[in-house]
This record gives structure tokens, sequence and C-alpha cells, in this order.
């Protein structure tokens, strides 16, 4: 498994293209010295101002800003009042188009995400299956100590977040689906087959 870390080119393509790609490799978080890390299971694509469940679909605005600029950096943004979502920008620099990060199958610091988890008070420590620790973008999230103080991070520099190359999915491996949560979206966008998971895995999210 490679720890080699993945560079603003690798983001730096249509965003379907590296959505696919992505799965497989993993995401890492250091806090406090320590390594919190896991194999990317499930990502979603949102891409440009056309798509209607994009956050850019109603121009730029100070929150989503961070979209509009160069790839390889991370959008991260709270919604319903409870959940941070971390999401990675594609596509070229003044396109707006990310990668939402929905669920990974914890490798490093796995005890450590668990406590982080349950001290969010959302499941009881003794339930420790592995969807409960980061399947879901508002509970990897959480498991991480991923917010807003890392929005605009620049994930091929920054010591506190970054992509490495792990283990690439087969692409027979990948399957793809509809996104989750965009009902307000037009039906073609609904539609859409734009969410990407690693076929069988226990990690990923449950709709």
């Amino acid at each position: 498994m490679s720890t080699a870390r993945l560079g603003a080119d690798f983001f730096a393509r249509p965003t379907l293209v590296a959505a696919v790609d992505l799965i497989g490799r993993r995401l890492v978080r250091v806090r406090r010295g320590r390594r919190l890390a896991g194999r990317i299971v499930e990502v979603e694509a949102y891409i440009g101002a056309a798509d209607t469940a994009c956050h850019a679909h109603r121009g730029c605005t100070p929150c989503n800003r961070v979209m509009f600029g160069p790839p390889g950096h991370a959008y991260v943004y709270f919604t319903y009042g409870m959940h941070q979502m971390l999401n990675v920008v594609t596509e070229r620099d003044g396109f707006p188009a990310a990668i939402l990060v929905r669920a990974l199958e914890p490798e490093e610091g796995v005890d450590s995400m668990r406590r982080r988890r349950a001290r969010a008070g959302r499941l009881r420590m003794a339930r420790r299956d592995a969807a409960w620790t980061a399947g879901g973008p508002g509970r990897l999230c959480q498991a991480l100590a991923i917010d807003r103080g890392l929005d605009g991070e620049d994930l091929e520099a920054s010591p506190r977040l970054f992509f490495e190359e792990g283990r690439p999915a087969a692409r027979r491996d990948v399957a793809r689906t509809t996104r989750v949560g965009i009902d307000s979206a037009a039906p073609r966008d609904r539609a859409a087959p734009w969410r990407f998971i690693l076929s069988g895995n226990p990690c990923v999210s449950r709709r």
C-alpha cells in the first residue's frame, strides 16, 4: 500500500474520472501528532453551476467560494445545524466542482475515531461496527475531527489533512448509484449516477 500523497494533478481532471479513481485511496488526518486514516469506500460528484444539487448552482458565496478555486483544496461546510462535510475541489480553477467524501474504512487510529464518535453522543460506545465509525459524511468528519477550520486547506501541502495513493480499487469493484439527500434538485440531477461505492464494503453508508 503506497503512502505517497496525491497531488493537485490528481484532482485537476474531470470530476467523474477523479471520483472513481478516489475509491480505495486513503484519507489522512493528522491531529496532535497522531494519524487518523482510512480507505475511501464511498464518494459523490458535484459538477458545476448547472448541477442543481451542487452548492455552486446559486453562484459564488462566502461559504462556497473554495469550490471556485484551484483543485486539490478542501471544501468543508456545515449542514443541518449538526454535520460537517468534507469535499475536495476538482477540475480547473474557476470552475466549481467537487467530490464529497462519504465513507471510510478505518485503518489507523481506529480507537480514537470510535471515542470521538461516542463523545458526539450519537450512539453507544458498545456499537462498534465499521459503518458506525465512519460510514457517512457526518460520521466521517466526527471521527477524523474535520471541521470548518480546514476549509480551503491545500491538500497537497497540508500537514493536517491529505490523501495518499493507498490501494486503488479495481474498476470492476466500483458501483455507481444516484446521490443521497438531494430531493430538492432537478429530476435529471436526482437521476444522475454520480455516487460511487466500493461494492460489498461494510463501511458504505446506509441509504
